[in-house]
């Protein structure tokens, strides 16, 4: 890599730093990004130190933190964190302050990402505040400008051995945390805000991962709270909440043709809070050799949510240029287990599925759902196209 240390630097590294502890995290060296230039005055540009501070921790073959001390610091461009070259056992990235974006969106909406880890692993990003500034990106969107499509807050790809911990996201512009192609990532303790019109700002994506854990998260935001996509399996979701948002959502599917499944999913112990939807899963209605299968809603809490439970197998949002065939997504094996709570709309349970290869093999116990319109009107069910079984309470009932 070719990296090579100041004096002022290397002052900097601390080792055997017993009084650096937190948490169950403790390192032999320590790098503060204050001395690779970084300003906490939330003016001068940081992407520099922060790039500078990862390459002076890739060249240590120990356990390394880069530490972030209180402060707001500016960070106007992409940060590209790089495994491929690392030589470190292991890096945390210890966050006191508040890392801002530009005022101008158009500097980070250029970009893909805000940070991004690229074939990383045995990293934990530990707290921490990523305020991406994505009003203005999305005041633009909505009077119809030319815009560009904004930059995901922290994405991770090529990855494995990675923990989130934390961390809160504000405004990211458009995704605020997003897997792809990792293994082996546990994130933790979040907090996403975003308000309820910011458009595409998905709480956590996940797609063509394996072995994710997500668990006691605070969600908010104008889309999806998770979206599960393509060539998620083995993915654990515990102690969600959701709203306001989209709800907790697989897919869309069926983007293509040759798609890779989505199976072992397991959602337990949400709260979504006035959501668009609770547990969905949805797939555009376009032939694919994708599917989902052995996914498991357990314990959730609705609130006022306007589609509790919801399998949309012709999704088209905005109903325009809509493909017109049979959704090719086979859905089997799912269980819904220990639903409770009201739903906003009359229709509390909806199941739209493929007539070209029906829902099969869905199961439904302990479920309670009542309507809060206040008219005395009980809540009700609209399912197409499924078979599966019922066992002990299900209100409302008629979908199986």
């Amino acid at each position: 890599m070719g990296f090579s240390l100041s004096f002022v630097q290397v002052f900097s590294i601390i080792t055997t730093i017993s009084m650096f502890h937190f948490g169950q995290f403790d390192a032999r060296t320590s790098l503060n990004v204050l001395s690779f230039g970084a300003k906490p005055n939330g003016v001068v540009d940081s992407v520099k130190a922060f790039t500078d501070a990862w390459d002076a921790a890739c060249e240590v073959a120990d356990s390394v933190v880069i530490y972030v001390p209180k402060g707001r610091y500016l960070v106007s461009g992409e940060v590209r964190f790089e495994g491929e070259s690392c030589k470190s056992r292991e890096i945390t990235l210890r966050i006191d302050g508040t890392l801002i974006g530009p005022q101008d969106y158009r500097l980070l909406g250029k970009r893909e990402n805000w940070f991004s880890f690229i074939g990383v692993h045995n990293v934990t990003v530990l707290g921490g505040s990523f305020d991406a500034k994505g009003s203005t990106l999305w005041s633009c969107k909505a009077n119809g400008y030319d815009c560009p499509e904004g930059a995901t807050t922290l994405r991770f790809m090529d990855s494995y051995n990675v923990k989130i911990k934390g961390v809160l996201s504000l405004n990211s512009q458009l995704f605020h945390i997003a897997i792809n192609r990792c293994s082996n990532i546990k994130i933790e303790d979040v907090r996403i805000i975003a308000p309820d019109d910011s458009p595409n700002t998905d709480g956590i994506h996940i797609q063509l991962s394996t072995d994710i854990e997500v668990r006691n998260a605070s969600i908010k935001t104008g889309d999806d709270c998770i979206s599960i996509g393509p060539g998620t399996k083995n993915l654990m979701v515990d102690g969600i909440t959701c709203g306001p948002g989209h709800g907790i959502s697989i897919g869309s599917l069926a983007k293509s043709i040759d798609e890779p499944g989505v199976e072992n999913v397991t959602v337990k112990k949400a709260v979504f809070v006035r959501t668009d939807n609770g547990l969905r899963i949805k797939s555009w209605p376009r032939h694919s050799n994708g599917f989902v299968e052995r996914v498991r809603f357990l314990e959730a809490l609705m609130v006022n949510v306007s589609y509790p439970i919801l399998i949309d197998q012709n999704y088209c949002p905005g109903d325009s240029y809509c493909p017109s065939q049979d959704s090719g997504i086979k859905i089997n094996d799912v269980i819904y287990n220990g639903i409770m709570g009201t739903s906003a709309t009359k229709i509390a349970i909806k199941m739209d599925c493929s007539e070209r290869v029906p829902c099969t093999g869905i199961r439904m116990q302990a479920i309670n759902l009542t309507y809060s319109g206040g008219d005395d009107e009980a809540a009700k069910t609209s399912c197409i196209n499924v078979s599966g079984k019922q066992l002990g309470l299900v209100s409302p009932s008629g979908c199986l």
